[in-house]
């Protein structure tokens, strides 16, 4: 039997090896397997990291779906899915639960692989009811059987998709069932018309006592209960139109119910026993607390939504002297905007995460938190652009994918300016898959106009941001989730447009670096995207330890570049290795060597991340998968050096 960290034994959830399991719970075990549900995930997470307040919010919901429907044969969708944990533990998972977000463990969302239970491997959000009604469509056309839930939030709802998978949902009358999760938070406190139509819908108290009143009636009249469902509902769409005018849900063809107390777990059995007999697309409203049970996830539910290792005692992260990337950028914003009031800030409900949350504080008139709609967002800066403000659009690279269109069509086709920073650029650890900024070079690269810079510390990011915001057109800059490197002189120099950076080893390494009076045989040169510069620098630091001469060339732009400039530096070296975080294929990489053998260089070799999705783990164990280590990059450049050195040898 399992035991839990702090020592106490989880004497029901050690039993539940599948659903079957907690459909054979009385009610007066489910309180505490809640419980015991919600310590488990305290303590994991409080040693491993994860997604805490919204898995503690849907612990109650989450027992009772699988208490009524039967999973796999009735499809749970979750959506974003990193509300998935009391999933996993009562799917069969509880025994590897401690191995959540670590290396070969279990992923902190849902995953194929992991178990017949996960339909999807969701990170994104706003995805669930799109995927949900694929699925069940499918189903339909091959005449299987079973139902389709897809649970989605409050927050997730504010993206577009999820009104057009509704919109598609409704047309096709199909038996879908949605289960809205109204917790009032979305990662950011929600603003905007829609959380407050939400709320409008929970406040109508009048309808929910005559709901309740009605429910009662119906459940004590005995054999006619059975056969009155969609009487009832029916009946209960027509008292709805009394009290509750205007329900979006209704008019796109749903059938609504609720709002429900996502913490009661009988009503939630009782309901949707109802809904699952239904025959037409559903949407079960239900009110949960963010972080319930744990008191510093109740109190500050932003703060937990993803959080690193913490004391479970007091819900304290321990903290570090060293910078982040993102907090560098946080003062470098603030400075700026000290100066200039045409700078404008945008989210997509990451203001904390993005380190926007300081310059929304002190200047809360020119900061814009769109909700989750990505897309929205960057048209929106290309509106504030051209009315004249400067943009800043923060934003994961993982999720700026999905507004590609809008940075090409709605930014830099029409030649507005607008900056957008990448954040978790290249290698991110724990999410795995689907959060790794591995594409952003390759899909902006092409887009004409376009300027992407990548810089290495915190020094060269302000003096980025600094001249991003004097260009015209779309300015990338792209960082890494990363402590910054420690400075060196060359990143303080000022940025010229299409210009690297040169790093020699008497910089970064006098005590290793060749007399001036010994000449190296065979000369390296390293050559990093800014978010390779950690070990790239451990890199040539251990070559220079072998007796082998290491540079550094630092690309702080990967468009446009100085091609001229970097061969120039290039000639003077016997081999040349790139390392880039992210994807090689249509990488800058992968134009460099080009370049490199268009001028007759023969001995390169380019370190980028492989075709195929990397999984979750530290930086370490991730950059080491991907073959980004400085291991690697230093047992590369050792390679080409004694190559280089046996072609000298026989010349």
């Amino acid at each position: 039997m399992k035991i839990c960290f702090a020592g106490r034994l989880r004497t029901l959830l050690s039993g539940i090896h599948s659903p079957t399991d907690v459909k054979k719970l009385s009610k007066e075990q489910l309180p505490v397997l809640a419980d015991e549900i919600r310590t488990e995930i305290i303590d994991v997470v409080g040693a491993n990291g994860g997604h805490l307040a919204s898995n503690l919010g849907v612990v109650e919901l989450t027992i009772a779906l699988h208490r009524v429907f039967d999973s796999p044969v009735d499809a749970i969708v979750w959506d974003v899915s990193h509300q998935c944990y009391t999933h996993k533990l009562l799917t069969g998972r509880y025994d590897r639960f401690s191995t959540l977000r670590k290396f070969g463990g279990l992923s902190g969302f849902t995953k194929q692989k992991e178990s017949p239970h996960d339909f999807f491997d969701n990170g994104h959000s706003s995805t669930s009811i799109s995927s949900a009604l694929g699925l069940l469509t499918a189903r339909s056309l091959l005449g299987q059987s079973g139902k389709v839930v897809a649970v989605i939030g409050d927050g997730a709802l504010t993206g577009g998709e999820a009104f057009e998978a509704l919109s598609h949902a409704g047309q096709l009358a199909k038996n879908l069932i949605v289960i809205l999760n109204d917790n009032q938070m979305s990662i950011s406190p929600n603003t905007g018309g829609l959380s407050r139509y939400l709320s409008r819908l929970t406040m109508t108290m009048p309808y929910q006592t005559f709901r309740r009143t009605v429910d009662h009636i119906i459940d004590s009249i005995p054999y006619v209960n059975k056969h009155l469902g969609k009487m009832i509902f029916r009946f209960k769409r027509g008292i709805k139109g009394m009290f509750l005018t205007n329900n979006l849900f209704v008019d796109m063809g749903f059938e609504y119910v609720g709002p429900l107390d996502g913490h009661d777990i009988n009503e939630l059995e009782t309901v949707l026993k109802r809904v699952k007999k239904l025959p037409r697309p559903v949407v079960v409203h239900v009110v949960t607390k963010k972080g319930k049970g744990y008191s510093p996830a109740e109190a500050d539910p932003a703060k937990f939504h993803g959080i690193g290792p913490f004391c479970i005692s007091d819900g304290k992260v321990e903290k570090y002297d060293q910078l982040s990337f993102t907090e560098a950028f946080s003062g470098a914003l603030m400075e700026l905007a000290k100066k200039r009031d045409d700078v404008a800030a945008i989210t997509a409900a990451m203001s904390k995460g993005t380190g926007l949350d300081t310059f929304a504080r002190h200047y809360p008139s020119r900061f814009f938190d769109v909700g989750i709609a990505e897309q929205h967002a960057v048209t929106f800066a290309g509106g504030l652009a051209a009315g004249g403000l400067t943009p800043i659009v923060c934003i994961y690279s993982t999720f700026m994918q999905r507004a590609v269109d809008q940075i090409i069509h709605d930014v830099a086709l029409q030649g507005f300016h607008a900056v957008f920073m990448f954040d978790r650029a290249g290698i991110v650890p724990a999410d795995g898959e689907t959060h790794q900024g591995m594409f952003d070079i390759t899909l902006l690269r092409p887009v004409p106009g376009i300027k992407i810079l990548a810089p290495a510390t915190a020094a060269d990011l302000k003096l980025c941001l600094e001249w991003a915001v004097d260009q015209p057109g779309a300015v990338v800059i792209r960082y890494p989730k990363l402590t910054c490197p420690s400075e060196m002189p060359c990143f303080s120099l000022p940025v010229e447009d299409g210009k690297g950076l040169f790093l020699s080893c008497q910089d970064f390494a006098p005590g290793l670096a060749f007399p001036d009076n010994e000449k190296p045989g065979v000369k390296v040169l390293l050559v990093c995207t800014g978010g390779m510069y950690r070990e790239t620098l451990v890199a040539a630091r251990r070559l220079l330890m072998q007796h082998i001469h290491a540079d550094i060339f630092s690309l702080r732009f990967i468009k446009p570049l100085d091609t001229d400039g970097f061969l120039a530096v290039a000639k003077d070296y016997q081999a040349v290795v790139i390392a880039e975080d992210g994807a090689r294929i249509g990488g800058v990489g992968e134009y460099l060597e080009n370049i490199l053998r268009g001028s007759g260089f023969t001995n390169e070799k380019v370190l980028a991340m492989p075709d195929y999705y990397l999984p979750h783990g530290t930086r370490d164990e991730i950059s080491t998968e991907a073959g980004l280590s400085a291991d690697a990059i230093a047992n590369t450049a050792a390679l080409l050096a004694g190559a280089a050195g046996a072609a000298g040898a026989e010349k």
